[in-house]
C-alpha cells in the first residue's frame, strides 16, 4: 500500500468512526445545487461551500447564505480551517460587490452573512470592502438584512490603534448583527488560531458596543479541541462582560488529517446543557448543538 492509499484509508476510518449524531443529512440536493450553480456562474465564494458546512442545505432553504469575500486565500493559517492559505492572496475583484448583490437577488435571500478570509496584506484589513459589498447588496435588495462576520482587522503598523478605526468603518454601515468568533477558549488560542489572540478578538466585539450599542454582537465557539467545561463557561462570562448578545456553540470536525485532531466529541446532551448555561448568563440568542456553525439560523430573531 502506498502513502496516498494509506492516508485515504486512515481518513475513511476516521469518518466511519464519527458519532451517529454527526452523520445527519446535509439537506435537499436541489437547494444546494441551485445555489452552487449561481455562485459558480458569478465566480463567487461562500463559506458554506468552502467550509463544507453540514447545514448549508437547511440554510439555503431558509433563504440564508454566507458569502466569503476578498478571494479564497487567507493570509493566516489557522490549524482548524480548510480555507486555502497563502502569503500572496489574489487581487480584489472590483466587480465582487455587484456580483454578490446580483446573487442575493437571484436567490431571493432574505438574510445574508458577509464574511472574509483574513487579508493582512490590505491597508485596512478589508474593512472598507465589507462596506462596499453591503452598499451594493442594499441597493439591489433593500429588504435583505446583512450580518457581518469579520476578521480581527489586526495588521500593519499601529495595529492597536487602527483596529478600532477599522471596526468603526464597518459599524458605521449598520449591519443587522456584528459577529466575530473567538473559536476556542483562551488557553488554546495559540495552537488553534495562528496569528490571532483572545483579548484582541474580545476587543473587536467590545469596540462594536462602544461605537453603537444598538447593534447586536455575536461570537462562536468550536468544541472538541481539548477545552474543559469550566473553560467554556469562563469564555462565555468573558463575552458577556463586554455585552456580547448572541452565541453559537458547535462541534469541531477536522477537515483533513493535516488539521488538528479532535480530542473529544461532545454529546448532544452536553451541548444542550451548555446552551442552558449560556442563556442563564444573559445571552439573548443561543444555538448550541453538534452541527451548529457560526451562521446557523442567523436570520432568526
Amino acid at each position: 500500500m502506498n502513502e496516498s492509499q494509506s492516508i485515504k484509508q486512515q481518513w475513511r476510518r476516521e469518518i466511519t468512526a464519527l458519532p451517529t449524531w454527526l452523520k445527519g443529512s446535509i439537506g435537499k440536493a436541489s437547494e444546494i445545487s441551485t445555489v452552487q450553480r449561481i455562485i459558480k456562474q458569478k465566480n463567487l465564494h461562500t463559506i458554506c461551500e468552502e467550509g463544507r458546512c453540514p447545514n448549508r442545505g437547511e440554510c439555503y432553504a431558509n433563504k440564508t447564505a454566507t458569502f466569503l469575500l476578498m478571494g479564497q486565500t487567507c493570509t493566516r493559517a489557522c490549524a482548524f480551517c480548510q480555507v486555502e492559505k497563502g502569503h500572496v492572496p489574489t487581487n480584489l475583484d472590483s466587480e465582487e460587490p455587484q456580483k454578490v448583490a446580483a446573487a442575493v437577488a437571484m436567490l431571493g435571500l432574505q438574510y445574508v452573512v458577509l464574511t472574509s478570509v483574513a487579508r493582512d496584506d490590505l491597508t485596512d484589513g478589508g474593512a472598507q470592502w465589507f462596506v462596499r459589498v453591503m452598499q451594493a447588496v442594499r441597493q439591489q435588495n433593500p429588504q435583505t438584512k446583512i450580518e457581518v462576520l469579520t476578521p480581527d482587522f489586526w495588521s500593519g503598523k499601529e495595529a492597536a490603534v487602527n483596529q478600532k478605526a477599522r471596526v468603526a468603518t464597518v459599524v458605521a454601515a449598520k449591519p443587522a448583527c456584528y459577529n466575530h468568533n473567538l473559536e476556542t477558549v483562551k488557553r488554546l488560542q495559540a495552537p488553534v488560531r495562528r496569528g490571532a489572540k483572545y483579548d484582541r478578538s474580545l476587543n473587536v466585539l467590545r469596540y462594536v458596543k462602544e461605537l453603537d450599542s444598538s447593534i447586536p454582537t455575536k461570537s462562536g465557539l468550536m468544541l472538541g479541541l481539548g477545552e474543559t467545561e469550566a473553560e467554556i463557561i469562563e469564555t462565555m462570562q468573558d463575552l458577556r462582560s463586554i455585552n456580547c448578545d448572541r452565541l453559537t456553540i458547535g462541534q469541531y470536525m477536522r477537515p483533513s488529517l493535516s488539521h488538528l485532531p479532535v480530542q473529544k466529541y461532545w454529546t448532544p446532551e452536553e451541548f444542550a446543557h451548555l446552551g442552558e448555561v449560556a442563556r442563564s448568563l444573559g445571552f439573548s440568542h443561543v444555538r448550541s448543538a453538534p452541527l451548529v456553525r457560526s451562521s446557523y439560523h442567523a436570520g432568526e430573531e
